[in-house]
């Protein structure tokens, strides 16, 4: 079986000749290539080939069109500010704080910002693999978006006291994120990983989930299947067991776990979901393949009899860490 095949039986809970392991390699792989994470995060071709690079080099059964968490901000009017060894930050939010989003008008994935180079690299990264591994993009969530047009302590102040305006912005965000992933998609991408790291419970109350997100991203998922994705997938960083429950309603048919949540709890809260995690990712920093090694069987053992599960760590890789542990968690999986 090939990368794309056992993501698959993983997520339909089917028999595969290895488990899956598709460790989140996104800036990681500039750094294996060396490459400056500006010129990653900035050229859709580069970006790419060092994804290609690395799967070739550590044999994922994915690869990840991601380039940094600003890229949907940016198009729509956002500054930046770029490094040469971490991810953009930025400096200038698109609305002050008494505006509302409902004059923003919706970017062009084709033409605005760098959105256009994230679907040739999606392109590329297809045009290659096919349908060998699992080429997946990127996508912010509704709550990720609408912070990012204000700022988080803005945007949270004003969900607060002004909730009618703050949905304002959460609509125009999942409009945004149907949008871009369904470009994705016709550019090749077997699904887009929908990322909202401020939807965690970290953040927002569950309640607030429940609430405003849920259906938001009920509607994008169902806008991404309607488009071809293969399968939803949502990834949300932190200690996420009180909104896990909620995943399947919102349409995600894969569900990243951090390691602030176990296998056994994250199994019995999404026991029909395919479950992607959990390793500690600061645990790749330092070289011991050995510790990586343990996590990852224990994993394994935790997840053989129930199936639908991908091996991974909780949340992105950092770009520098060390590959003999990224090694170790592929050598894992190809233990059986």
């Amino acid at each position: 079986m090939n990368g794309l095949e056992r993501i698959l039986a993983a997520v339909h809970f089917t028999a595969a000749d290895l488990p899956p392991a598709a460790p989140q390699l996104f800036g990681h792989a500039a750094h294996l290539c060396g490459v400056r994470l500006c010129d990653y995060g900035q050229n859709g071709a580069l970006m790419a080939d060092c994804q290609l690079r690395a799967k070739a080099h550590y044999r994922s059964d994915a690869v990840f069109a991601f380039m940094d968490f600003c890229m949907e901000s940016e198009s729509i009017g956002s500054r930046l500010r770029f490094y040469e060894a971490q991810y953009p930050e930025i400096t200038s939010y698109v609305l002050p704080a008494t505006a509302d989003a409902s004059h923003l008008h919706l970017p062009d994935p084709t033409s605005d910002g760098r959105l256009p180079e994230l679907l040739r690299g999606i392109e590329r990264l297809r045009s290659t693999l096919g349908d060998t591994a699992l080429v997946a993009g990127s996508l912010l969530g509704p709550m990720t978006l609408a912070t990012q047009l204000y700022g988080i302590e803005t945007a949270l102040f004003m969900a607060a006291d002004d909730p009618d305006r703050f949905e304002i912005a959460l609509d125009f965000a999942t409009e945004c994120a149907i949008r871009y992933g369904q470009a994705q998609i016709v550019a090749g991408a077997h699904l887009p990983v929908v990322f909202d790291p401020a939807a965690s419970p970290a953040v927002v109350p569950p309640a607030f989930f429940r609430e405003l997100l849920l259906p938001r991203l009920k509607r994008l998922f169902a806008a991404l299947r309607q488009a071809g994705a293969i399968a939803n997938w949502l990834n949300i960083a932190g200690p996420t067991a009180t909104i896990l429950p909620w995943y399947p309603e919102a349409g995600a048919d894969i569900a990243t776990f951090d390691y602030y949540v176990s296998p056994e709890q994250a199994a019995r809260l999404l026991p029909q979901t395919c479950l992607v995690g959990n390793i500690k990712p600061l645990d790749f920093l330092d070289a011991n393949p050995e510790r990586i090694s343990g996590a990852a069987r224990q994993l394994f053992s935790a997840f053989r009899e129930r199936g639908g599960f991908i091996l991974s760590s909780g949340c992105e890789i950092p770009p520098e860490s060390a590959p003999a542990n990224i090694a170790a968690l592929i050598a894992v999986r190809d233990e059986g």
